[in-house]
């Protein structure tokens, strides 16, 4: 649902941090330059109005050697080349007053009365100062007939003020060409993006064979790279789901269509007096099958969930293992599978949840009990590794039946896979329950494998951390066996 406010685009957000960016980059240059521009143009404006000052000084008999007719000359050629470069210029009698220049040109108000009379009394000046408003270069000379001012605004002198304007002019296309840059940059990185929001909302509508191509820069590609994984990922495993789904519906119609075909026997009245009990305890065998195979169902989809109950107290394994021993002997027993146990002789204590340590031996061993022939056995083991403190509990489920391939081995505890194999085969469960013992044991902090046992059939080993007991006692390991892989029945198995 969305969030009710609209939010701003990538690539307009991409195109506004560039333009802002260049805009910052071009007032900082704009800035900068202008200050450098306007120093150098003042600094170069004052030395050429200075040597024109000096040269000026010079035509106006400076250096009196120069005749009456010499002088007047001078000064003519001097006013003229000044007023082609757009400086005032006035002359400064002995006494300091001005003359030959206009009463209110720049030169004329350029200095005060008593400046004048310095310049007259031999003293040089260069100065900047503000004329009627106009920022104005003052350079003011000595002369043998009384002096030289020369004034010239800042404006006509420096060529700060085009320069300025050409860089302005530049640093304002850099900043249009930079914002293009950015918008274009923007949707060349928003465009894969939208491409990989497009297939995700594709893979949220139910679609499994979309792509995403990989373009743009290596983050926006480790994105399209990584929904293309996921849509794999889920087609995977919705695959797996349907495979699962049929093999557990199959499961759940064997019990149901013999309940129900039971049922409407004894609803006709078919199935009438002796006849009813037999009948009977047939739909409770078939009513608690289905019974155990929704328990696992149920216990399978909580594992992974926050609240799946997990009871740890101080548990001895070796009476429960003997527990469960006695029940598994009873039912291996009434089908005439030969039921043993290899347990010690003392507690074997643990911090565990007993009830689910219990439902991880009984489906192992229904589920060993379900393919071994009359006449083999099924081995309810417990051991303790050696050479560690406190070291690890070995729970072992062996079995006489046709055993596990090399190829089974590392997808045994795969939800269904087993199932999808070997139905049709043999006799096979639902697919659940070693799936189920994995989860269990890895919740419980331990781990779960399987391999060949010695008595030809299969051996599911599961690991669980003991409870620290200074006074315990080790129990090896069996010796592996002939079959690989495997262990044999530690002496005096019970």
């Amino acid at each position: 649902m969305g969030s009710g406010r609209r939010r701003g685009t990538l690539a307009g957000r991409i195109a506004l941090v560039t333009t802002a960016v260049a805009a910052v980059a071009v007032l900082v240059a704009g800035l900068v330059s202008l200050s450098l521009v306007n120093g150098a143009g003042d600094a170069d404006a004052r030395r050429t109005l200075s040597a024109l000052a000096d040269a000026a000084a010079e035509g106006a008999g400076g250096n009196g050697r120069l005749g009456d007719g010499s002088v007047a000359l001078g000064r003519q050629r001097t006013r003229n080349q000044l007023n082609a470069l757009k400086i005032d210029f006035t002359f400064l009698t002995r006494s300091g007053a001005t003359s030959g220049g206009p009463a209110d040109g720049l030169a004329s108000r350029a200095l005060t009365g008593a400046e004048r009379a310095e310049v007259v009394a031999g003293r040089s000046m260069s100065l900047t100062r503000s004329v009627g408003g106009v920022r104005t270069l003052v350079e003011a000379r000595p002369a043998t007939v009384g002096g030289v001012v020369l004034a010239q605004s800042i404006s006509d002198a420096s060529f700060a003020g085009a320069a300025v304007r050409r860089i302005a002019l530049s640093l304002l296309i850099g900043l249009a060409v930079a914002a293009l840059a950015g918008v274009l940059l923007a949707r060349l990185l928003a465009r894969p993006l939208r491409q990989a929001a497009t297939t995700a909302h594709l893979l949220a509508a139910g679609a499994r064979d979309v792509r995403v191509p990989p373009e743009g820069p290596a983050e926006v590609a480790e994105v399209a790279d990584a929904l293309n994984s996921l849509s794999a990922a889920l087609a995977t495993s919705e695959g797996r789901q349907r495979e699962f789904l049929l093999s557990v519906s199959h499961e759940l119609r064997t019990p149901l269509t013999a309940i129900t075909g039971f049922a409407e026997s004894l609803a006709d009245g078919v199935t009438t007096g002796p006849e009813v009990q037999p009948v009977a305890r047939t739909v409770l065998g078939e009513a608690h099958r289905l019974e155990r195979l929704v328990s696992d169902l149920l216990d399978l989809a909580r594992l992974g969930a926050q609240d799946f109950r997990i009871d740890l107290r101080r548990v001895d394994l070796t009476a429960l293992m003997e527990t469960a021993g006695e029940v598994w002997r009873a039912r291996c027993e009434a089908v005439g599978v030969v039921g043993r146990t290899d347990l010690p002789h003392h507690p074997l204590l643990c911090v565990t949840d007993p009830t689910r340590v219990r439902q991880i031996v009984d489906g192992l061993a229904e589920n060993a009990l379900r393919v071994t022939p009359a006449g083999r056995p099924v081995v309810l083991g417990l051991y303790q590794t050696q050479g560690s403190a406190p070291g690890t509990a070995v729970i072992q489920v062996r079995d006489g039946g046709p055993g596990l391939s090399p190829e089974d081995l590392p997808i045994a505890f795969e939800r269904s896979v087993l199932y999808e194999r070997y139905r049709g085969v043999r006799q096979v469960g639902t697919g659940v329950g070693l799936a189920l013992v994995h989860g269990l044991t890895t919740r419980l902090g331990g781990s779960a494998d399987a391999g060949r046992a010695p008595e030809g059939g299969a051996c599911f080993t599961v690991r669980l951390p003991l409870q620290p007991a200074p006074d315990a006692i080790t129990v090896p390991l069996p010796r592996p066996g002939p079959a690989g892989g495997g262990s044999v029945a530690a002496p005096g198995a019970r």
